[in-house]
């Protein structure tokens, strides 16, 4: 049993941590192709070159896949770092304390191209500034990510916790899908007339918020106070890698959540595309759009919380899966329904805020169990890399993602020539099928 029980305000302490993070990983997920690539429409030039490496990669695509290379290694080291700290301050905000700077500094620094105009020294300078921030982010978010089977004691206290954090999460990508309409802002209010530099200047003052409210946790949490009974693991580092993926059911689960994930990625990453070249609206219509499915969401959090408790997690899981494989599949199609573009993507959006909000609360909960079930039965605290696992693959369902909508652009992204965004869609659809069919092997345990 813990300590003490984390207090109300603590747990809101904690899910600014993903508010913050979640800028910031949002900001290069929706802006990265937008402001390098961006539609003949925009206001903004393109940077990087768009033409096909060996015929089948185009440049943005080799270079979101780049940056998660060196996370293949550095996930599990950060991990088993945290795991095995013996700090007198605590496992895990140690780490995330130092992580906050070099997170701020290269998320801003990866929307300076060295460059005003299409260059393959922009393509470089992404690649190692990318590598800079999500070092940055992995060091800030797998311990954060690890605290939270370590702050709670039962099934419901870790759903309970998990809504907060993903309600910090969405209220990070709602911002970050503001970054059109602050930089409007940024132009009206003083007088700057490049729209390169508005969104730079825009970017630049979010990282920075987003740095701030990452302390937030930091400064708030003694982890040691809350903290249920744990000792430091001592498995070597690839042993407990092996340890972790010999789990049946964590294996399902990060099929389901990998693809889940590069679906999201895609519809993050197409979102201002779909708006201002398959329905012609404005691109300032993003954030609105965002804001209306995080409310819609939130609407949904209580009663995902009350089903899940009493029925279990599985079958809502199940159910969101393929309702947003039907939502995908309806991206295909917009601007060619009888309808206004208005009500079109407002339907999408609409019917988007269910699935969205069980798939953000009811996964981590998830793993939660999963982790606090094996140290169970094996006796090693091994949170750490349960998460960092999660996130490796996570991290790399988004870029791969980001690498299919860059690559899919060549085939159209201008009004008029569209076909590329409209793939995007259809892809999107089969990856949320293929998560149900693996999510429907996962054997649901209750805990608590």
């Amino acid at each position: 049993m813990p300590v003490e029980k984390l207090p109300f305000k603590k747990q809101i302490a904690y899910a600014c941590g993903m508010i913050g993070w979640s800028i910031m990983t949002n900001i290069i997920i929706v802006m990265l192709p937008y402001f390098y690539l961006p539609p003949s429409s925009s206001g903004l030039i393109p940077l990087v070159p768009q033409f096909l490496v060996f015929g089948v990669l185009n440049i943005m695509s080799l270079i979101a896949a780049s940056g998660r290379l060196v996370d293949a290694v550095y996930d599990p080291f950060i991990a088993s770092m945290s795991d095995k700290s013996g700090h007198r301050k605590g496992r895990r905000i140690p780490f995330m304390k130092w992580a906050i700077l070099p997170a701020v500094l290269f998320c801003g620094l990866t929307f300076c191209p060295l460059v005003r105009g299409e260059s393959m020294h922009n393509a470089f300078w992404i690649i190692i500034t990318l590598i800079g921030f999500f070092m940055g982010a992995t060091t800030y978010i797998i311990p954060y990510n690890a605290l939270l089977p370590e702050l709670t004691d039962t099934g419901a206290e870790k759903v309970k916790l998990s809504s907060f954090q993903q309600v910090g999460f969405v209220i990070g990508i709602i911002i970050s899908a503001l970054v059109n309409n602050f930089a409007d802002l940024v132009q009206h209010l003083f007088d700057v007339t490049n729209r390169d530099s508005a969104v730079q200047y825009t970017i630049w003052g979010l990282a920075v918020f987003a740095g701030i409210i990452m302390l937030i946790p930091v400064l708030a949490i003694d982890e040691r106070k809350y903290l249920v009974s744990k000792k430091p693991t001592h498995l070597p580092i690839l042993l407990a890698i092996r340890k972790t993926f010999s789990q049946r059911n964590f294996k399902y689960y990060l099929i389901s959540d990998f693809s889940f994930y590069m679906a999201l990625s895609i519809i993050s990453s197409g979102l201002l595309y779909f708006v201002t070249v398959l329905l012609h609206l404005p691109e300032s219509m993003g954030g609105l759009l965002m804001g209306t499915m995080v409310i819609g969401s939130l609407i949904f959090y209580p009663l995902i919380n009350y089903i899940s408790h009493k029925h279990g997690k599985k079958s809502l899981v199940l159910f969101s899966f393929a309702l947003l494989s039907l939502i995908f599949a309806m991206i295909y199609f917009l601007g060619k329904f009888p309808v206004s573009p208005k009500a079109q993507v407002y339907t999408l959006v609409l019917l988007a805020a269910f699935p969205l909000a069980s798939l953000g609360i009811l996964p981590n909960a998830i793993l939660a169990e999963i982790a606090e079930r094996d140290a169970r039965v094996t006796g090693e605290n091994r949170e750490g890399m349960f998460f960092a696992v999660k996130f490796l693959f996570v991290k790399l369902g988004q870029t791969l993602g980001i690498a299919l909508f860059a690559f899919l652009t060549v085939y159209g992204k201008d009004p008029g020539h569209d076909y590329g965004l409209r793939l995007n869609g259809i892809c999107g659809f089969v990856l949320c099928l293929i998560a149900f069919v693996f999510f429907t092997r996962f054997r649901e345990r209750k805990i608590g």
